[in-house]
């Protein structure tokens, strides 16, 4: 059982509080998904519950934690940088039970990832790995350890689909405490059993957190019922407010209209009556005045974020071929020196405005292959091309804040323009004066759908676009990249937006690229 009371969670520099007299109960069997919009505290919470040192450089806390009888294992976010330094074997090797586990269990537990059984033994960085074997090696390692209760930060970010529904088999099938965020809403569909939604309303002056004992689709359909009903209570009531304002005030107006003129001609015995009448009205008033304390609050809600992406003018013609790559060999250099083929005789061609996906196994070069696609296509004259890679700091200038890095000309019509559009995508005023590497990844996210869409590109080359957003947002991104009106040359494994969004799919393999019926992913 884990346990917690009356946790409030204060940003340190802002002294913004984004959880406040938070309470919680978890017992075995709960999967719990927490969601909301990126900056919230997802992450923070979860860190403060493994261990609290992780937010002391930058949230002041309260409250209290009960852990009865519970070993938790914990998956950051990110690969912490210490553990980047490590090889593979090294990462493993810190870990007690990997020695005490046979070759049978070390063979199963790789085949169950979909790695070789030499994995667990390489003396490649773990920082050179591919997304999603980062990811893998850190769940092969948390469950060599034997955990209780598991502490899940985007545990889906970058696996490929086949390790995505292993995952969702190991949440659904365990014993014990599943605590995890993910962005992606198959996942949390066909997993969660609780969600726990955390919430910046009025402008993100105010906390407020919900949690459901159902599953995400259910929580959502109840939510949305929930607030239509309660709009609709609040509208209806001031309806009735006004008619009976309107009413009185016709009252008092023809009370105090006889009132004076009885006053100029003296009349005092029926002024004595209409001061009562008057009187009566007044206290109606008092009376209307304390029930409207009560009426039914229109319901106040975290919107996901508003976001439009280029417009028709960057429509790309049906018969233009927007790529024409041939790529003879995609290899990567090992940090031994040598040169590790990785697939053969990779050819794309893409005409107008498809938007295609590139699919396939973690590891298999999916963004080594994009990232010298979008090296040549960047240096191209005929096409405007934005790229998002899978590293956001790869372009990002982490010293400057967001303002800084979207503005071109300088100019105060300009900061405007940025500033109203940060706040569309649910900046506060503090958070756009804040350093870049201060953002959530989420935030960082946004940066870069901005500056795309301040651009006049009409290609978007995208590695894994809709990772880093949460589920309530992800239904407007999907969109705003279905609507965009140039072509799209994408990697991902949300399963939503493939289905959604893409035109073709393109499985990479050793034999380069094969299209693939999206149907049947």
């Amino acid at each position: 059982m884990m346990q917690i009371k009356n946790l409030t969670l204060t940003h340190r520099k802002d002294l913004r509080v984004i959880l406040e007299g938070f309470n919680l109960v978890l017992n075995a069997g709960d999967k719990a998904v927490i969601i909301g919009e990126e900056g919230n505290g997802k992450s923070t919470l979860i860190k403060w519950l493994y261990n609290p040192e992780l937010i002391d450089d930058y949230m002041d806390y309260s409250g209290e934690k009960v852990i009865s009888n519970e070993h938790l294992a914990y998956l950051p976010q990110e690969l912490p940088k210490e553990d980047k330094e490590k090889t593979v074997y090294e990462f493993f090797s810190e870990n007690e039970g990997f020695f005490d586990m046979s070759p049978k269990e070390l063979s199963k537990l790789a085949s169950d990832y979909k790695v070789e059984e030499e994995f667990f033994y390489r003396t490649q960085s773990m920082a050179t790995l591919s997304g999603g074997e980062k990811v893998k090696a850190q769940l092969m390692r948390i469950m060599i350890e034997q955990p209780t209760a598991l502490l899940l930060d985007e545990p889906s970010n970058d696996l490929d689909i086949a390790t995505l529904e292993l995952l969702e088999e190991i949440i659904t099938s365990w014993q014990g405490i599943v605590l995890f965020i993910s962005h992606d809403e198959t996942l949390i569909e066909n997993t969660a059993n609780m969600v726990i939604h955390i919430e910046q309303i009025r402008r993100k002056t105010k906390s407020r957190y919900t949690v459901a004992k159902s599953g995400y689709s259910e929580y959502v359909r109840e939510r949305r019922n929930k607030m239509d009903k309660q709009e609709e209570q609040a509208l209806s009531d001031r309806r009735e407010q006004k008619k009976r304002d309107e009413k009185l005030k016709r009252i008092y107006q023809s009370v105090d209209f006889y009132q004076e003129n009885l006053e100029k001609r003296g009349s005092d015995s029926k002024g004595r009556l209409l001061k009562k009448k008057m009187h009566v009205v007044k206290s109606m008033a008092h009376r209307f005045e304390r029930e409207d304390e009560n009426m039914t609050e229109m319901p106040e809600e975290e919107n996901p974020i508003f976001f439009k992406l280029g417009g028709k003018e960057r429509k790309i013609p049906d018969g233009k071929t927007v790529v024409e790559y041939d790529l003879p060999k995609l290899s990567i250099t090992e940090e031994t020196g040598e040169e590790r083929a990785l697939s053969t005789d990779v050819f794309l061609r893409i005409r107008g405005s498809e938007k295609i996906c590139i699919v396939g196994n973690n590891g298999s070069g999916k963004t080594t292959f994009i990232r010298k696609l979008a090296g040549d296509m960047l240096m191209r004259s005929d096409i405007n091309v934005q790229y998002m890679p899978q590293n956001y700091e790869d372009l990002l200038e982490l010293n400057m804040t967001p303002v800084e890095f979207l503005k071109q000309k300088g100019d105060k019509e300009e900061d405007t323009m940025i500033r109203t559009y940060l706040g569309a995508l649910k900046y506060t005023t503090d958070e756009m004066e804040h350093p870049i590497r201060e953002l959530s990844v989420g935030q960082k996210a946004k940066v870069l759908l901005l500056k795309m869409s301040m651009s006049d590109a009409n290609v978007l080359i995208l590695d894994e676009p809709t990772r880093n957003f949460s589920p309530l947002s992800g239904p407007v991104i999907r969109a705003m990249l279905k609507e965009f009106q140039g072509a799209i040359i994408s990697i991902s494994h949300d399963r939503k937006y493939i289905d959604e969004v893409c035109d073709k799919i393109y499985e990479l393999t050793e034999n380069g690229l094969r299209e693939k019926d999206k149907n049947v992913l």
